[in-house]
């Protein structure tokens, strides 16, 4: 999910939903479409880690047998999942909200004022699961009284900077899903290890293309210098380690060794189980 979101001089640093988070988002909205086309959940997390994981602690039900569709949130269910939830993880708290749809609505308002009551300054997410810019866009907002003092009061929604940040799992899985975008029938063969580096490598060497061709655009006065990027890829090739050819190649000697010992020793306990079973046999 989010890792920080900046607005104005307030900093809050709940980190939202990654790949994963978004995808079961996805599948809530595209399970119960049919009977609500707008789900809801709360954020829940710790102050101090600043980080936030999405669990289903209320329902918003879609009342679509009514001429005006009706949202309303089971108060009570709501506090007994997260009483629920407590026991098995006491030092979460409600961090904000999360809703699927690309905007605000006029529910929103009555729903986060719910919100406010259990949390100080509560977080509202929207996840796009209609994909109108043809991406699941995830915008985050906070709230804002407005109005003429002593007169009628209403709410600002703020939005704030979202950042993703995601586990490498959580990428693997999901860029294998998103191969099957560009295949006929939808079925992709899982890779196996040497083809998986096998394609890194080649992705390697495209982007070393592509920084070698910038560098030499840039010498050459085709593209103008950037001093952001150039300090980018100095701070780049100042973490790789400064290893003689010679010694690398002692290095990946060893390790090709030490890989065939291993290798070796295996087969090696594989082939005397299988005798010691021969022999129980007889």
């Amino acid at each position: 999910w989010l890792r920080q979101c900046h607005h104005r001089h307030q900093c809050l640093s709940p980190r939202l939903p990654s790949r994963g988070k978004r995808l079961r988002a996805a599948m809530r909205f595209h399970r119960l479409s049919d009977s609500c086309p707008t789900r809801t959940a709360a954020l829940l997390g710790s102050e101090p880690t600043g980080t936030t994981s999405d669990r289903r602690v209320s329902s918003t039900p879609c009342n679509r047998l009514s001429p005006v569709p009706q949202v309303a949130v089971d108060m009570e269910f709501a506090k007994n999942m997260y009483e629920l939830h407590k026991k098995v993880s006491p030092s979460e708290i409600i961090l904000g909200w999360y809703a699927t749809g690309h905007d605000i609505t006029e529910h929103s308002v009555l729903i986060h004022e719910y919100y406010s009551r259990e949390a100080h300054n509560p977080i509202h997410l929207t996840v796009d699961t209609s994909l109108q810019n043809s991406r699941m866009s995830i915008k985050a907002y906070v709230s804002a009284p407005m109005g003429v003092p002593g007169k009628t009061m209403g709410v600002m929604f703020t939005p704030l900077t979202v950042k993703y940040v995601y586990y490498d799992t959580e990428r693997i899985g999901v860029d294998l899903i998103m191969k099957t975008c560009f295949s006929p029938n939808r079925v992709i063969g899982l890779s196996s290890d040497l083809q998986q580096v096998g394609s890194a490598s080649a992705r390697i060497q495209d982007t070393l293309t592509m920084v070698l061709q910038y560098a030499e655009d840039v010498l050459s006065g085709k593209v103008a210098a950037d001093n952001t990027v150039g300090r980018f890829l100095m701070d780049l090739i100042n973490q790789v380690p400064k290893i003689s050819p010679e010694d690398f190649e002692t290095m990946l000697n060893s390790n090709i060794n030490d890989l065939l010992m291993v290798t070796y020793l295996a087969n090696l306990t594989q082939s005397q189980i299988a005798l010691n079973e021969k022999l129980l046999s007889l």
